[in-house]
C-alpha cells in the first residue's frame, strides 16, 4: 500500500435498489477496528454536499473539528450528537475524529426525497446535524433502531431499502428525477420544479429549488460541475498516470485552470494536485476513493 494507506480497513459503499434511485444516493461503511492506525489516519475528510444523510455509530466514536481547522489532535473537538444523527447539505468541507476503533454506516439521501419523507424544511438543515431520534417523525424510529442493531452491514442496507421503498413509492414525483449524478440530479430538480405549482417563472422555479433541497440551483449546479471533474479527472489519471487540469477545466465548464483550481478547493478544501496527491496516499481520504 503508498504511503499512509492501511492495508486494514474496511470501506464499503452500496448504490440503491433500481426504485430508490431517484430517492438514495448511497450507504457507505466504515470499519478500522481491524487496523493500526496513528492518529493522523484517523481523520476522515468529506467535501461539501447538497446531500443529506443519517449516520450510524455502530461502535467507537466521531468527534467533528470546527470549519476550516487543520488536520491536528490539539483542536479542540466536539462529539457527535448522538449514536444515530441526522445531518442536511454542507457547504463548508467537514473534518472528522476517531479517537479508537470505529465502525459506522451512512446512508446519502437526495435532499428533496428528505422533504417528501419527513416534510422537514431543509432550508433549515443546511450545515446543521442533531440526534435523528429527535428531529425525525417517530415512524423513523423503528428503522433507526433497527439499523443498530442489525448483525452485519448487508442486513443493514436491506433494512433501510425495505423501509424506504414503500414510502418512497406513495411519494415520489411523477417525473422521475435521475440521482446517478449530482449535475443530473440539480437538472432535473430544476426541471420538475418549473412545471410544478401556479408559477412558471424563473424566481418561483429557484424558489421550489430551494425549498425542496436546501441550497440555491447556482450552488447546486456547482457542485455538480465539481463533482464531475473529479470523476473525469480520476478516469483521465487512470489512463495517463495524472490529469491535465488545464484540458479538465475546458472539458468540465470551467472558465479556466485558476477557476477549476478555485471550487475545488472551495468544495474539498485543497488544491487539485494537493487533492489528487492525498486521494493515493493519505488514509483518511478513504471516502474518496470509495466514490472513485
Amino acid at each position: 500500500m503508498p504511503g499512509n494507506l492501511s492495508p486494514h480497513t474496511i470501506s464499503r459503499l452500496w448504490l440503491p435498489r433500481p426504485a430508490l434511485a431517484s430517492c438514495v444516493r448511497a450507504v457507505m461503511a466504515r470499519d478500522t477496528r481491524g487496523a493500526r492506525l496513528d492518529d493522523a489516519q484517523r481523520f476522515d475528510h468529506m467535501p461539501t454536499s447538497p446531500l443529506c444523510g443519517l449516520f450510524w455509530q455502530l461502535e467507537g466514536s466521531t468527534e467533528l473539528l470546527p470549519r476550516g481547522s487543520p488536520a491536528s489532535t490539539a483542536v479542540p473537538r466536539e462529539p457527535m450528537p448522538g449514536r444515530v444523527v441526522f445531518g442536511g447539505p454542507v457547504t463548508v468541507p467537514m473534518l472528522y475524529w476517531h479517537p479508537g476503533p470505529t465502525h459506522g454506516l451512512m446512508l446519502a439521501l437526495t435532499a428533496d426525497a428528505v422533504h417528501r419523507l419527513t416534510g422537514l424544511e431543509v432550508a433549515e438543515w443546511v450545515d446543521r446535524r442533531a440526534d435523528a431520534h429527535a428531529c425525525l417523525p417517530a415512524d423513523w424510529r423503528p428503522l433507526l433502531d433497527a439499523v443498530l442493531h442489525a448483525p452485519d452491514d448487508e442486513a443493514r442496507v436491506a433494512c433501510i431499502e425495505d423501509f424506504l421503498e414503500p414510502r418512497w413509492q406513495a411519494v415520489r414525483p411523477a417525473l422521475p428525477l435521475h440521482a446517478h449524478r449530482y449535475l443530473d440530479w440539480a437538472q432535473s430538480l430544476a426541471t420538475h420544479a418549473a412545471l410544478s405549482g401556479p408559477g412558471k417563472s424563473l424566481r418561483q422555479m429557484e424558489r421550489r429549488v430551494k425549498r425542496w433541497a436546501g441550497l440555491p440551483m447556482r450552488a447546486l449546479l456547482g457542485m455538480g460541475r465539481a463533482e464531475r471533474a473529479f470523476f473525469e479527472g480520476m478516469a483521465n489519471a487512470a489512463q495517463r498516470g495524472a490529469p491535465n487540469w488545464a484540458e479538465l477545466a475546458d472539458a468540465t465548464g470551467y472558465a479556466d485552470q485558476s477557476h477549476l483550481c478555485r471550487e475545488v478547493r472551495r468544495v474539498t478544501g485543497f488544491s487539485p494536485e494537493e487533492l489528487y496527491r492525498r486521494i493515493q496516499e493519505d488514509e483518511s481520504f478513504w471516502s474518496y476513493r470509495l466514490w472513485q
